[in-house]
């Protein structure tokens, strides 16, 4: 089982400073829009995946005002102690510290605290373009494959040399046919990599959501999810030799894995064009739900799952049926969110396991 026991905060965003025991399987965190209920749960992702969720820079995570912020935080990850220190310097560099140790890459530590997020603004994974379906995909799938993550940062790397190249060959008016060759070349094994294992785990998780969202929407007809690739037309190199031209009048590479999408679509249509409020809300809990199937499936033990604000979002009887299976069937810790502490006390009654009431 993994559990956050305790966390504590020093100049980040909106706590001076600030110290929680969270020793329970199920927390709620009540309190009025303002008081830092978001910002608490983005602490303990920060510490998961050494960035935060809500926040597009770490800047962001810093007090106003102050130079520089630190997390602290106890985990219990299968019976052994595991402790996060994250610090931002007044310089703005990032340290991160497990079991005191100093993490020399950041990327070495994603995945050993599974997590799994559900937020309102979350919808945006439905109803927006494929750049936020991609970061949905990467983000859990380098929670279950360190390599994946490494092959991903790789072609990434690569990627934007490219794309460097492309504009300064524009700027010149020289092309330089030779070196894009050898780009080329080297992204072909990443771009591979990462595809073959995003049609592997795809396969797993759109099995996983069509049975979520009939469980969830009681609807006897689904929503039909595919992944999309030009890898899957061509060889990677023969793509990119293809675009070359039309890479070189964009100034960027318009091919490749960075352009793949999970398709959504109901009655041979786009899902976001078609769905109601209700399916798109039911789709997004079961891709988050699927997602967290997953990763205990591969991880071999439950995520924590994080949610903000969702009493909103879901019904009374599918968030109790929802705190029951975490918490009850998958041993699982859950850390919520909601504005009415009535409401949430609640709902954490009714479960035959240890809760704790945190009001801010």
């Amino acid at each position: 089982m993994l559990c956050i026991k305790s966390i504590s905060v020093f100049q980040y965003k909106n706590y001076a400073q600030g110290t929680w025991d969270l020793d329970a399987k199920l927390i709620g965190i009540a309190g009025r829009n303002g008081t830092g209920k978001t910002n608490l749960l983005e602490a303990i992702y920060f510490c998961c995946f050494t960035k935060g969720y809500f926040s597009g820079s770490d800047a962001q995570l810093v007090q106003k005002g102050a130079q520089g912020m630190r997390l602290a935080a106890q985990f219990d990850k299968s019976g052994d102690p595991y402790e996060v220190t994250a610090l931002i310097r007044e310089s703005g560099k990032k340290e991160f510290r497990v079991n005191g140790a100093l993490c020399e890459r950041m990327a070495d530590h994603i995945g050993q605290l599974p997590a799994v997020v559900v937020a309102p603004d979350d919808v945006e994974i439905i109803i927006a373009g494929s750049e936020e379906r991609r970061r949905f995909m990467d983000a859990l799938f380098s929670q279950i494959d360190h390599e994946y993550l490494l092959q991903l940062m790789t072609y990434n790397r690569l990627l934007q040399q490219r794309n460097s190249l492309l504009k300064q060959q524009a700027e010149t008016g020289r092309r330089q046919p030779d070196l894009m060759d050898v780009l080329d070349q080297q992204l072909a094994a990443p771009a591979n990599f990462v595809h073959q294992k995003r049609k592997d785990y795809l396969a797993q998780l759109i099995k996983g959501v069509v049975n979520r969202y009939q469980a969830i929407s009681g609807e006897s007809y689904q929503p039909e999810l595919r992944y999309e690739s030009g890898l899957d037309k061509a060889p990677f190199p023969t793509l990119l030799q293809q675009s070359r031209e039309r890479d070189w009048l964009a100034q960027r590479t318009t091919m490749g894995i960075h352009r793949d999408d999970l398709g959504i679509y109901l009655d041979d249509g786009l899902f976001k064009q078609l769905a109601s409020q209700g399916q798109r809300k039911s789709l997004l809990f079961a891709l988050k739900m699927a997602a967290f199937d997953l990763l205990k499936v591969n991880k071999g033990f439950a995520p924590i799952l994080l949610l903000d604000d969702v009493f909103e979002k879901l019904d009374e009887g599918r968030m109790q049926n929802l705190l029951q299976e975490v918490c009850v069937e998958n041993d699982g810790q859950v850390l919520l969110t909601d504005t009415h502490p009535a409401r949430i006390n609640k709902s954490l009654e009714r479960l035959s396991v240890n809760y704790r009431m945190i009001s801010l």
